[in-house]
C-alpha cells in the first residue's frame, strides 16, 4: 500500500493542480509542491522503517507489493523497493520541486494543465521505479512519454511541433521495440512453463536460447539507449532540450534520461547476463564514442541550453560505461553519475531559463559581461559548471572517477580515451562561462540578480553536490548491498552462483559481479 501511494499521490494531486488553477495560481503552486514534498518525506519513512541490513544482505526486497491483476495473462501489480529505486525516488521528489520552483514565473498560459502534465510524467516515473512485473513497468513507461510531449509541445519555444514530434517518434519507436522483446520474454515463459508471465523474478529464472538471448538483449538496449540516450540514438534529444520551457527540461535532463539508465542497470543485463557480457565492449566503445561526441558538439554550440544538452550526452556515456564494465566498483560509479548529473544538468537548465527570462535569448553570442551584473547568477552557474567537468570534491568527480577506476582494470585502451572526456569537458564547460558572463556587457540594461525561491532552490541543489562529493558513503552505502543481485556472471561462472567471501577488498571490489536475484517476499 505503501509503495502504491508512492505513485497516487502525484497521481491524484495532477487533476487537483488542474481544477486550482481556476481559483487561485498559488493553490496550484502549493498542491504541485505539497505532492512532492508529502512523497519524499513518505519515501524516507519507507526507508527508515521497512530497511533490514539483514534483508539487504539476503537480497530481499525492502519493501514489496504483489496482487494478481491479470492471471490469465501473467500480468501482476508488483512492485519492489530497494536501495536503487529509492535513491532514484528521492531524486525524481528533489527535481519535482525544482521543477515546479522553477516554472512558476515562466508558465503563464494554462498553468493548471501544466502542473496536470508534470505531476503525470513524475507519477509515472516512480512508477518506472518500482514496477517488477515488466508490462506494469511498460504502462508506466508510457504515462511518461505524452505528458512530456505536451509539455515540449503546447508550453516549448518557437520550434517546439518539430522537437515534441521528434521527441514522440523517437521514444515511441523505442518504447515499440521494448514492447516486443518484453511480449517475446512472457512468450518464452509459456512455451517453458505453460503460462506467460512478465514478473521479474520468473523471468530472471527462464532459460532463454544464446541467441535468441542476444537478439532480446539488443532490442532492451535499444528500447533504453534511446531514452538514456546512447549515441546514435541520442538525436531527439538536444531538439526537446533547446525547445522545451525550463521545468520540462529539468524533468527531461534530471529524470526521464535516467529511466534509460535504470533500465540497463534493473533488465537489460539481469535478464541476459551472457549476452550482455558479449555486448559489453560494444556498449562502452558506444559509451566513450558519447563521451567524445557529446563534448566536440558541446563546444561549438552557441545556444546555451543547446551546449548543456550535448554534455548530457558526454557525461552520461560515463555511466554506460560503468554499466557494462561489470564489476562493482565501476557500477558505484555509475549510480553516483546518474545522481550527480540529474542535480548539476538540472540546475544548469535552470539558470539557462533564467537567463532567458532576463534577455529574452539563448545565445552566447548576444551575452557577456552579466558578471557584475548578476554575481549571484554567475557564481552559481561557475559552480555547477566546475561540478559538470568534474572537480575534485563535488560529486560528479566521485561518479566519474570510479567508472574509470573500476573499467581500467578490463579495458585498459577504451577507459584511457573515454578519461579525456574530463579534459573536453572542461574545454566547453569553462568556454560557457567565459561567453556568458566575461567580456564586454551584451545586454543594454542591468539586470535583475537571482533571488527568492530560485536562488534557495540552486543553493540547495550546490549543498547537495558538495555533500555526495565530500561523503558519497551515504549514497554508495546506500546502493552497494544490492548491486550483487543486479549483475553479471563472469565467462565461466555458473549463472546463479552466490559470490564468495574474499580477505582482499581491492581484488573483491574489482571482481565480475555474480548474476543473482532478488529474493521475494511473497
Amino acid at each position: 500500500m505503501i509503495l502504491w501511494l508512492l505513485i497516487v499521490i502525484p497521481l491524484l494531486a495532477a487533476p487537483l493542480a488542474w481544477w486550482a488553477a481556476r481559483a487561485s495560481r498559488l493553490l496550484t503552486l502549493w498542491i504541485a509542491l505539497c505532492a512532492f514534498a508529502i512523497d519524499g518525506v513518505l519515501s524516507f519513512i519507507v526507508w527508515l522503517r521497512y530497511r533490514v541490513p539483514e534483508h539487504a544482505i539476503q537480497g530481499q526486497w525492502m519493501l514489496e507489493s504483489h496482487t494478481p491483476w491479470i492471471p490469465q495473462w501473467g500480468i501482476d501489480l508488483h512492485l519492489g523497493l530497494d536501495g536503487l529505486s529509492f535513491v532514484l525516488i528521492v531524486l525524481t521528489n528533489v527535481l519535482g520541486l525544482v521543477a515546479v520552483v522553477s516554472s512558476w514565473t515562466e508558465i503563464r498560459e494554462r498553468q493548471g494543465f501544466f502542473y496536470f502534465n508534470l505531476l503525470l510524467v513524475l507519477s509515472g516515473v516512480i512508477g518506472v521505479f518500482l514496477a517488477l512485473d515488466l508490462f506494469l513497468f511498460f504502462l508506466f513507461w508510457e504515462v511518461m512519454l505524452l505528458p512530456m510531449y505536451l509539455i515540449i509541445a503546447v508550453w516549448g519555444h518557437e520550434n517546439r511541433r518539430y522537437a515534441s514530434f521528434k521527441f514522440f517518434l523517437f521514444t515511441q519507436a523505442g518504447s515499440l521495440v521494448l514492447l516486443v522483446a518484453i511480449a517475446t520474454l512472457a512468450l518464452l515463459h509459456r512455451d517453458a512453463t505453460g503460462a506467460p508471465s512478465f514478473d521479474y523474478h520468473d523471468l530472471l529464472a527462464l532459460s532463454i536460447a544464446p541467441s535468441t538471448s542476444w537478439w532480446l538483449m539488443v532490442a532492451f538496449f535499444v528500447g533504453f539507449g534511446v531514452k538514456l540516450p546512447v549515441v546514435p540514438l541520442h538525436t531527439w534529444l538536444p531538439d526537446a532540450h533547446t525547445e522545451a520551457p525550463t521545468g520540462g527540461s529539468v524533468i527531461l535532463a534530471g529524470l526521464l534520461l535516467k529511466t534509460g539508465a535504470y533500465g540497463l542497470l534493473r533488465f537489460t543485463v539481469p535478464l541476459f547476463p551472457e549476452a550482455a557480457q558479449t555486448f559489453a565492449p560494444i556498449a562502452m566503445s558506444l559509451g566513450a564514442v558519447g563521451i567524445l561526441y557529446g563534448a566536440v558538439l558541446a563546444f561549438a554550440q552557441t545556444d546555451f541550453k543547446r551546449l548543456v544538452a550535448y554534455s548530457s550526452v558526454s557525461h552520461l556515456g560515463f555511466a554506460l560505461i560503468g554499466i557494462f564494465a561489470m564489476n562493482r566498483l565501476a557500477l558505484q560509479g555509475a549510480v553516483m553519475q546518474l545522481v550527480a548529473h540529474g542535480v548539476s544538468s538540472a540546475a544548469l537548465f535552470m539558470l539557462a531559463g533564467a537567463l532567458q527570462e532576463r534577455l529574452h535569448t539563448r545565445d552566447m553570442r548576444r551575452m557577456g559581461g552579466l558578471w557584475t551584473s548578476a554575481p549571484r547568477l554567475a557564481s552559481i552557474a561557475l559552480f555547477f559548471a566546475i561540478a559538470s567537468l568534474g572537480l575534485p570534491g563535488l560529486a560528479n568527480f566521485i561518479g566519474e572517477f570510479l567508472v574509470l577506476f573500476g573499467s581500467f582494470h578490463t579495458h585498459p585502451w577504451l577507459t584511457a580515451l573515454a578519461a579525456t572526456g574530463m579534459v573536453t569537458a572542461a574545454i566547453y564547460s569553462l568556454a560557457l562561462i567565459q561567453r556568458t558572463f566575461h567580456g564586454p556587457l551584451g545586454a543594454e540594461r542591468e539586470l535583475p540578480d537571482l533571488s527568492g525561491a530560485p536562488f534557495a532552490v540552486l543553493v540547495s541543489m550546490m549543498a547537495i553536490v558538495v555533500w555526495l562529493g565530500l561523503y558519497p558513503m551515504v549514497l554508495l552505502s546506500t546502493t552497494e548491498p544490492i548491486l550483487p543481485f543486479l549483475h553479471y556472471l563472469g565467462p565461466s561462472t555458473p549463472n546463479a552462483a552466490p559470490s564468495q567471501p574474499s580477505d582482499n577488498p581491492p581484488i573483491l571490489i574489482l571482481q565480475p559481479l555474480p548474476h543473482l536475484s532478488h529474493a521475494s517476499t511473497r
